[in-house]
């Protein structure tokens, strides 16, 4: 059933972001860790809202952003290994979708402008308080850090931090800056 390999997958992505062997007991710990609570309704309100179970979804969504403080939209497409760190104040709007190994910190906003949503690629970490706004297309293998705020597309194997978001690595090698004198 895809609901639980989904949620088996975003385990396993969460002990790798915490450093632990992908053991019974590590998968076990990811599954009462910070996040997971978030993590686990998210999977069931999208299991619920795929398989014409709206009612059931819309109730899981209200008892995600009551319980968890987490506001993730019944429509987002999330890849599987989807990691959240810590919920409080995370929010992903409807029509946001992401590929494989999304892991995103507490504050994080993934948001419309214009009715267009951010398209993330896969390997994706995004840093608390980071904003990611409209029509935004970030690439894979892309960090973005804590309270960046994006509003343009970003190419694959980026580090970008700021207000606005700008390129301080590519595949982890320092970019001249072009404000420096």
């Amino acid at each position: 059933m895809p609901m639980f390999s989904n949620l088996i997958a975003d385990l396993r992505q969460k002990a790798v972001v915490y450093e632990l062997p992908p053991t019974k007991a590590s998968l076990f710990r990811m599954l009462v860790n910070d996040g997971s609570a978030a993590q686990i309704m998210f999977r069931m309100m999208r299991f619920c809202q795929t398989h014409h179970l709206k009612i059931f979804a819309a109730v899981i969504y209200r008892l995600n952003a009551l319980i968890t403080n987490a506001t993730l939209g019944r429509n987002a497409d999330i890849a599987p290994g989807f990691v959240i760190l810590h919920s409080i104040g995370v929010v992903i709007n409807t029509n946001v979708r992401a590929g494989r190994n999304l892991v995103i910190y507490h504050g994080v906003t993934l948001g419309a402008e214009r009715n267009k949503s951010p398209v993330l690629g896969d390997n994706v970490y995004i840093g608390a308080g980071a904003k990611i706004i409209g029509g935004v297309k970030v690439g894979s293998n892309v960090k973005i850090g804590a309270n960046a705020v994006v509003t343009k597309d970003i190419p694959d194997g980026a580090t970008v931090v700021g207000i606005p978001a700008r390129i301080v690595r590519m595949y982890g090698v320092p970019v001249a800056d072009v404000d420096a004198p």
